[in-house]
């Protein structure tokens, strides 16, 4: 589909056309598509901007990584669409691993998001799903996971992910960083981050952000890396009253 740049939609337009084509490469899952339109209903009441609240959650969460013992950001068929280079940009940086989890789970959508990554970063560490239940309390796919990967890291960066995983990582005593654009969501409340922001956004800041402090001492970092997330939740729900 050929969009104009001129079209007052028009990035909203290329990130679902970003999703086709996932879609079509057999990245993302058809429900993909639907959760993003939820995040994009979210996105829109935000103004489509990072807020404050957003950026001190990303500052947080860039100081968290960096701190990490093994820290992992986790991918599904919706990251691996649209943010794909910049997770391997931000994996390369702090160091993280990469592991790949899905809720709709095939062995082929899996390969084919660890191929694509490979594609874009060859030497990269890219885990996948483990044959085995590996997390307490989720019943669906994504509570396997890898030895190597999440089920040794110490924080994970958990973009576009579903609630009850979420909870349960942190009962495992992993810190979690969410992306979520849904502040009310499962997700967003039990994660001890919560960046309320859209992933193509937060990634690029959280990127910038790593770059700006990796230099800093760990007691500059532990600092930057205290965080009140409920508080923070607080300012984007407050922001959408405003809004309404």
């Amino acid at each position: 589909m050929n969009i104009p740049e001129g079209h007052p939609r028009y990035r909203s337009l290329m990130i679902r056309e970003a999703l086709v084509r996932g879609l079509d490469e057999g990245l993302v899952g058809r429900a993909g598509l639907i959760a993003h339109g939820r995040g994009e209903a979210f996105d829109y009441m935000f103004g489509e901007k990072t807020n404050d609240f957003a950026m001190d959650a990303i500052i947080a969460s860039a100081a968290s990584l960096l701190l990490a013992r093994h820290p992992v950001i986790s991918v599904n068929g919706n990251v691996a669409a649209l943010v794909r280079k910049e997770t391997v940009t931000l994996s390369r940086l702090i160091p993280a691993d990469i592991e790949v989890n899905l809720f709709y789970w095939t062995k082929d959508r899996e390969q084919n998001i660890v191929r694509a990554f490979k594609k874009e970063c060859p030497e990269c560490i890219i885990h996948t799903q483990g044959n085995e239940k590996m997390i307490p309390g989720p019943t669906s796919e994504r509570s396997r996971v890898s030895l190597e990967g999440i089920l040794d890291a110490d924080v994970v960066l958990v973009p576009l992910e579903d609630g009850d995983r979420v909870e349960y990582l942190s009962a495992c005593n992993k810190r979690t960083i969410a992306v979520d654009l849904n502040p009310f969501s499962r997700t967003a409340k039990n994660a001890d981050i919560t960046i309320v922001d859209n992933v193509v956004r937060a990634f690029p800041a959280l990127i910038e952000e790593v770059e700006k402090i990796r230099e800093m001492s760990r007691a500059q970092l532990r600092e930057l890396s205290k965080f009140d997330n409920r508080l923070n939740l607080e300012r984007a729900i407050g922001l959408l009253k405003g809004r309404i």
